[in-house]
């Protein structure tokens, strides 16, 4: 018999965003070992919102039963993103909530995550009976988990894709912070039934945080090469053209290839930058920006196939992790998508990755540095791809990264993780 299963998380498709696409691998990997699952969720941003309702068409409406909200968007089957984008649960059961949002779009800040945390607590009260919980970070949402699974006597799963309190501490938050925050994630941690790791690195930050306590299942990471691949519709206009799709914030530091971009502008006339996404950095990049005029674009949240339309045709893609952060172990997943769309890679930082793009010949990689990043960009232009090329970058991410089967390790370890809750 299959388990029920809630899912918890502020981002969810048809979001894009690594987060999302990881959540929607396991979600379809547990409809596909027969369990039912019901993801508890944001309402997408505004332009986004249009291709989540014209897939909530395809499906019957769900209710959350009597004590749910006339507010809350509940829609059964799929939920794609706009332009081709893979489906949102193989049958899950999506149901969305209204919150706060920055001014680029993103649930972040604490505003933002009271905003979902709070109503959360009250709609996993009210849901049905159910098996386990599983959460994604933020920790202030694994404390609205906790707690509610608790009351419910229940067990719930972590998702980490990194340990918050770490990359607070690199981005220079107030120590006090750092030390109250590293508490709630410890205790978040500490009392899952099983915590999911994307990675060697992740999973060492945890034992550190944890004392050895938690209970990893290191499930790996990759992207859905559903709907970044080589194959489907390009960019009509393409031209030279670099394209950066991911968070702008300080850990990311995307303003390098800014910079780097500005230092080449005058030497390839025909060259431009599309910045898709959003952070805490995205206005102070459109000042920096603001010589090159329409050369440099941001082109604000878009779907997966809207990303994948520019990559198939660009000369590169551009990932970045900036050094000192809290982040040097993470993997920069923009890389992946733009190597299975075809696109050689323009990486600048510090991780695994780094290593990664050298050792496979998936394109180029430099310190986190503008100048060097301009030169990186330069030869690109001047030794475009060929279709042959971007056949392998495509097939290797395919081989080696793809998260069907990071979904797959997922499904397994919660259900493990289930299992032994039972037999407690």
């Amino acid at each position: 018999m299959g388990l029920r299963i809630l899912l918890a998380s502020r981002i969810y498709l048809p979001e894009a965003g690594a987060a999302a696409y990881r959540l929607a691998a396991t979600v379809r990997a547990l409809t596909a070992a027969g369990h039912e699952v019901t993801v508890l969720t944001t309402r997408p941003p505004r332009g986004l919102r249009a291709a989540g309702g014209a897939a909530a068409g395809a499906g019957a409406a769900a209710s959350e039963g009597a004590a749910a909200s006339a507010s809350e968007e509940a829609t059964a089957g799929v939920c794609a993103p706009a332009g081709g984008g893979a489906p949102a649960g193989d049958g899950a059961r999506i149901l969305r909530w209204p919150v706060l949002r920055d001014a680029s779009g993103a649930v972040r800040g604490y505003l933002q995550y009271a905003s979902f945390d709070i109503p959360l607590f009250f709609r996993l009260l009210a849901q049905k009976p159910f098996d386990l919980l599983l959460v994604e970070p933020p920790p202030t949402t694994g404390v609205v988990v906790r707690l509610a699974a608790a009351l419910r006597r229940r067990p719930y799963v972590y998702f980490s894709a990194d340990v918050s309190s770490d990359a607070a501490a690199g981005i220079g938050v107030d120590p006090r912070v750092v030390a109250v925050l590293r508490a709630v994630e410890r205790w978040v941690i500490t009392g899952a039934s099983g915590v999911l790791s994307i990675s060697t690195g992740v999973t060492l930050a945890l034992a550190r945080l944890t004392s050895g306590r938690a209970k990893v299942a290191e499930v790996g990471t990759g992207i859905d090469t559903d709907t970044f691949s080589l194959a489907g519709p390009a960019d009509p206009h393409p031209g030279p053209t670099f394209v950066y799709a991911g968070t702008m914030s300080e850990i990311q530091g995307a303003g390098v290839f800014v910079d780097g971009f500005l230092k080449i502008l005058d030497r390839y006339p025909d060259a431009r930058l599309l910045m898709y996404g959003g952070g805490v950095e995205l206005e102070e990049l459109r000042r920096r920006a603001a010589p090159a005029g329409e050369r440099i674009r941001f082109m604000g949240t878009a779907d997966g196939g809207t990303i994948a339309r520019a990559l198939r045709t660009a000369t590169a893609g551009l990932a970045s992790v900036r050094p000192a952060r809290g982040y040097d172990f993470a993997f920069a997943t923009k890389a992946f998508v733009s190597l299975s769309c075809g696109a050689p890679v323009v990486y600048a930082g510090v991780g695994p990755l780094r290593q990664l793009v050298a050792d496979h010949r998936l394109g180029q990689s430099v310190d986190w540095d503008a100048g060097q990043a301009a030169e990186a960009m330069a030869t690109a232009l001047e030794q475009p791809v060929s279709d042959a090329e971007r056949r392998r970058l495509s097939e290797w991410v395919e081989r080696n990264y793809s998260l069907r089967s990071v979904g797959n390790r997922a499904a397994t370890a919660i259900a493990d993780a289930a299992a032994a809750f039972r037999l407690r």
